[in-house]
């Protein structure tokens, strides 16, 4: 085994031998197994831990929420059909949810090379759940360590298997049905740092919990509807299962400890880290890596992914858990509201919210609904 230590992430795109699409036989750099090596990159934390010498359950919504994440474990490799193959001679998502159609330099393309724009587009958006599934893994590691009641410690150590699922299932998926990996977007590379480096518990609840699993939670939901793959679809019918109990768990932990534990001060500062973070994750929703790789003006492409009503639908669409969740747990102060609403996503504070719990959908069967 080759340990490759850099300071930095990788920056350059990565095809597996299973890539078969439009200008497969023009790329001589696919990943084969002598190419195979760990590439790390260290990071320092000033994690400080908690033992808990109690043992006893102090809050029955997250025991049953740790208990339901056992009986619905799942095998990524038992419980996938991975005999279906979407052909790569077919646009991998919904074609009428492309921002760039119309657009000249998009337009200027080939029917081949639109066709490997969306594979492209699709593997650059997978990839970024999977270094995203990557954080929530170190992250929810941390917490089992850091959490201070016994029950979050349980919870925190079935969610970190959750995560290593999730990071295993979306690996496989790129590696044998797309072939193409790309590197971690700077804007979530920087708020997972932020949430790893950070001694405070709490902190790290907020950013994971709250921030990247609720936005990861709406965007699972909005691409199980325009995927085109039913692999992908049965995958995403999955995760969204567990995600659905992280972001609760978030939600029900944090409400009174926000409120009743922390003084103005430092709930003011949460708040402007919650903002902060939701101004980064806008961010992380645009491909700009894909729009460099096919040569275009990164910053017009932006734009004009920016300017899509698509686009704005579909970035609003995902605040639409993190909003309400925020106002539940406190967070949504004076001082943060005329900066969430200048986002223009303000409006979706009373909208539901997870602190009520909704044990019958959590408890469903894995496949009940699956499409």
């Amino acid at each position: 085994m080759k340990i490759d230590n850099r300071e930095q992430p990788p920056e350059e795109v990565a095809y597996y031998e299973s890539w078969d699409g439009p200008g497969a036989e023009d790329i001589e750099d696919k990943l084969t197994p002598g190419h195979v090596q760990d590439i790390v990159e260290i990071f320092q934390t000033p994690l400080t831990g908690h033992y808990n010498w109690d043992y006893s359950s102090a809050d029955d919504r997250i025991r049953k929420l740790y208990r339901l994440g056992k009986e619905l474990n799942w095998n990524a490799e038992m419980d996938v059909d991975w005999s279906q193959t979407l052909p790569k001679d077919q646009y991998p998502l919904d074609e009428s949810m492309n921002p760039f159609a119309g657009w000249e330099p998009f337009e200027a393309l080939s029917e081949d090379e639109k066709l490997r724009f969306g594979w492209h587009n699709l593997a650059w958006m997978l990839a970024q759940f999977m270094h995203g599934e990557q954080g929530a893994l170190l992250v929810a590691s941390q917490l089992t360590s850091c959490a201070p009641t016994y029950d979050a410690k349980l919870y925190a150590a079935s969610q970190t298997f959750d995560e290593a699922r999730h990071v295993e299932v979306f690996t496989k998926y790129l590696q044998d049905k797309i072939g193409i990996l790309y590197p971690v977007n700077e804007h979530l590379k920087a708020l997972l740092d932020k949430i790893l480096s950070d001694p405070r518990w709490d902190l790290k609840f907020i950013g994971m919990q709250i921030i990247i699993e609720g936005l990861a939670l709406a965007a699972f939901n909005t691409l199980k509807l325009t995927a085109q793959d039913k692999l992908l679809r049965d995958i995403i019918h999955l995760v969204v299962r567990d995600e659905a109990r992280h972001v609760t768990f978030g939600v029900n932990y944090l409400q009174e400890y926000v409120t009743d534990q922390l003084t103005e001060e430092e709930r003011e500062e949460r708040a402007q880290f919650a903002y902060e973070a939701c101004v980064v994750m806008r961010e992380r929703l645009i491909a700009t890596d894909v729009f460099a790789h096919f040569g275009w003006d990164v910053e017009r492409a932006r734009q004009v992914a920016l300017e899509s009503s698509l686009m704005a639908q579909f970035r609003n669409l995902l605040f639409t858990r993190i909003m309400p969740n925020l106002k539940r747990i406190g967070l949504l102060t004076e001082s943060v509201r005329p900066k969430f609403e200048q986002l223009g996503i303000l409006q979706f504070e009373d909208l539901g919210h997870d602190g009520e719990v909704d044990w019958a959908e959590l408890s469903k069967p894995l496949y009940e609904d699956a499409s």
